[in-house]
């Protein structure tokens, strides 16, 4: 195993200068302007000063681009008005018991309206429901962001629901992602990404320096750990790997470990390329996926808050392309090996079908 202090002579390792405008009639590579500076909130009151502000710990990751406002204003109201209509079919179940109900939630839809339409999905069902419908009380045990399809879990009791929790929190629950980029070529095959995470001055999810881990933020949380191993799968349909999942999760090979410690150093030349990666998370922070695309240089497709393009060969994309692709995990109740699998999205299986032709 190779151990790697960033920054690293890895060429993959780029984050991309902002372009030169585009027309509106052009339907070449559109990337959203460049990040807004944070000089531009020095208007704002805030009870930090500067002296205040040297105390705590920088991050390492750009601020939010200015479009990213409205652009994610108007996927937050497009979602708001699909919920009234969305109901689950039985379709969408990946596995059902007397304690669990595991769903493949679709892009654009929140959370919390698949967790509303679980009593009318299992109403349709006599068995499923019937005299014991005031006795179930279902929780989310996991979540998925807005734009980010896949297996979601739901429990039907508060004390199988306890066990779920505890379990994502000691990391006993193996995750895979999918996720379709668009950057530079990376150089390498496998690679973890070690790292902090947490809010900056601003409220913006941010990655910090591994090192900075507890130190305090301005809002009074803390720097967290954050780890993520990737693998490539394709670049621009041509595959890299052929085991599965479950085959490459168990695998014990050499990897290179990415210790975070400076900002990923810009690379630019213009020529990118589609990039197909699976994701293994390690802890579970809040959009870390798309964190960590964004600092290798490959932000993923459609991410306009983590610099991903949203214009690509003349397609608009209405949100970013990350599929939760599996969860495993011991039985909260009966201890048994439970591994559920959501069927890829369309964009993946496109690019799955290209790379194996």
């Amino acid at each position: 195993m190779t151990i790697i202090p960033f920054p690293s002579p890895l060429p993959s390792i780029i984050r991309l200068r902002p372009p030169p405008p585009i027309s509106a009639a052009s339907t070449a590579v559109f990337r959203s302007p460049p990040p807004m500076s944070e000089n531009n909130h020095d208007s704002k009151k805030t009870h930090l000063d500067n002296n205040d502000l040297k105390n705590y710990p920088m991050p390492l990751s750009p601020p939010l681009p200015a479009i990213s406002k409205d652009l994610e204003l108007s996927r937050a109201l497009s979602a708001s008005s699909k919920s009234a209509l969305f109901s689950l079919s039985k379709a969408d179940v990946l596995l059902q018991d007397d304690w669990l109900i595991a769903l493949n939630k679709p892009q654009g839809v929140y959370c919390e309206t698949i967790l509303a339409s679980v009593p009318s999905l299992l109403s349709d069902s006599p068995d499923e429901l019937g005299t014991q419908s005031k006795k179930l009380e279902f929780h989310l045990a996991n979540r998925l962001d807005r734009d980010t399809s896949g297996v979601i879990l739901i429990t039907k009791s508060h004390k199988v629901a306890a066990k779920l929790v505890k379990a994502f929190t000691d990391h006993k629950i193996k995750k895979t992602y999918v996720a379709l980029c668009v950057g530079k070529a990376p150089k390498w095959k496998k690679i973890t990404l070690k790292s902090g995470h947490g809010r900056s001055k601003f409220g913006a999810w941010r990655v910090y320096a591994a090192t900075d881990v507890g130190r305090t933020l301005p809002g009074g949380s803390s720097v967290r750990d954050m780890e993520t191993k990737f693998e490539v799968l394709s670049i621009n349909g041509q595959r890299c790997y052929q085991k599965s999942s479950s085959e490459l999760e168990e695998l014990d090979i050499d990897i290179d470990i990415v210790v975070v410690k400076e900002k990923s150093v810009i690379e630019c030349d213009g020529n990118k390329v589609e990039i197909l990666v699976r994701a293994f998370p390690e802890s579970g922070r809040t959009h870390q996926i798309r964190l960590h695309c964004q600092y290798l240089g490959i932000p993923i497709r459609g991410d306009v808050k983590y610099e991903g393009v949203y214009e690509w060969d003349g397609v608009v994309y209405d949100g970013h392309q990350l599929h939760a692709e599996s969860l495993s995990f011991e039985h909260p109740v009966t201890g048994s090996r439970v591994v559920i699998q959501a069927p890829l999205p369309l964009w993946a299986t496109q690019v799955m079908e290209s790379s194996s032709g």
